[in-house]
């Protein structure tokens, strides 16, 4: 039998990589998105129906049943009536949660609106699917923690959320679960380390400096260097995340709101980055500026947990996933 998955905010970086794989792997798959960090063309070569919607319920009077590698794409809010009646009338077999407004300054700025946005409607979300889905796998992050003075890090590092995304993050793992323990449902929440590859772009509130880059080489701009490179991240790339999604769907473990780090284990500093680059691609350039404010030094993650319990492994290590990602903007063509 076709397992039937839900992809929240299936039109961004990791929601669409995710939902191409689900088709592939013979999942029907509905996304719901608002559009507000969503493309239709990160779907590329996949077929798509897309509806607005409010023409949701018309749309499936019209259309009983549909070739399962079609994907429908919801144009709308997740939390929406329609959307959490179909999860109520028990549609879906996995919920992928991947909807959120990111952008730490924007959530500095407007914390009531992206409280509302990341947790409350989220809430929504995982009431309406209480003894409806099998599992909700939950998009988390690694600012949970805050900037961990213990490298590598381990889930049971203490939490410190420095900024209104953290702390909405922090507490999705918390209702995640506390619903677990109250109701009939299963939620895994997955914190995600410093993701990039395809269909990242440059401007996207979950950019890295990775995409950032490869649009100034693409553009012919200059790679901007905040401080003196010298910071390092866990960089994890989207197909780990995706594998990661897909094993923690599949598992018949009893998750209870557990967290996991979904990261690569090793950690690559800015520096070495740039030094590639710019031999790579001799005509770029790079310009210094300041140390981002509330900027962490180092993030390097432990994945053993989630390797244990669901049997994930990064299988694309930093530098290939690099070496794909500069494949996907071209700029093999760039000249040199």
């Amino acid at each position: 039998m076709q397992r039937r998955a839900l992809v929240t905010g299936g039109c961004g970086f990791i929601g669409s990589n995710l939902s191409k794989k689900l088709v592939k792997k013979g999942w029907v798959v509905d996304i719901v998105d608002d559009m507000s960090n969503g493309h239709l063309e990160l779907l590329d070569n996949s077929k798509i129906r897309v509806v607005p919607i409010d023409l949701l319920n018309l749309w499936y009077q019209q259309n009983k049943e549909r070739p399962h590698d079609t994907i429908l794409v919801i144009q709308g809010d997740f939390s929406h009536s329609f959307v959490l009646d179909n999860i109520k009338d028990k549609k879906y077999d996995i919920i992928f949660h991947q909807a959120a407004v990111p952008r730490v300054s924007y959530s500095v700025e407007f914390p009531s609106l992206t409280t509302e946005e990341n947790l409350l409607k989220y809430v929504k979300l995982i009431e309406s699917a209480r003894g409806n889905v099998k599992r909700v796998v939950s998009a988390s992050s690694s600012s949970v923690y805050g900037g961990a003075e213990d490298l590598p890090t381990l889930e049971t590092a203490p939490k410190n959320p420095k900024s209104p995304y953290a702390l909405q993050k922090s507490a999705l793992e918390d209702f995640s679960k506390l619903f677990c323990e109250l109701y009939d449902i299963d939620i895994v929440c997955l914190r995600y380390f410093n993701v990039f590859g395809p269909g990242q772009v440059a401007g996207s509130p979950y950019a890295t400096a990775v995409a950032s880059w490869c649009h100034a080489i693409k553009s012919g701009t200059q790679m901007r260097s905040d401080g003196d490179g010298s910071q390092t991240r866990d960089l994890c790339y989207v197909d780990n995340v995706v594998d990661a999604n897909i094993k923690a769907a599949n598992s018949e473990m009893v998750f209870a709101g557990k967290s996991y780090n979904i990261c690569c284990g090793d950690r690559t500093s800015n520096r070495e980055i740039l030094n590639f680059l710019k031999e790579k691609y001799s005509k770029s350039k790079v310009v210094e500026a300041p140390w981002r404010a509330g900027d962490v030094m180092h993030t390097l993650g432990d994945w053993s947990s989630a390797k244990n319990d669901f049997g994930y492994n990064p299988m694309v290590k930093f530098w290939d996933g690099l070496n794909r990602t500069i494949e996907w903007w071209g700029l093999e063509d760039v000249n040199l």
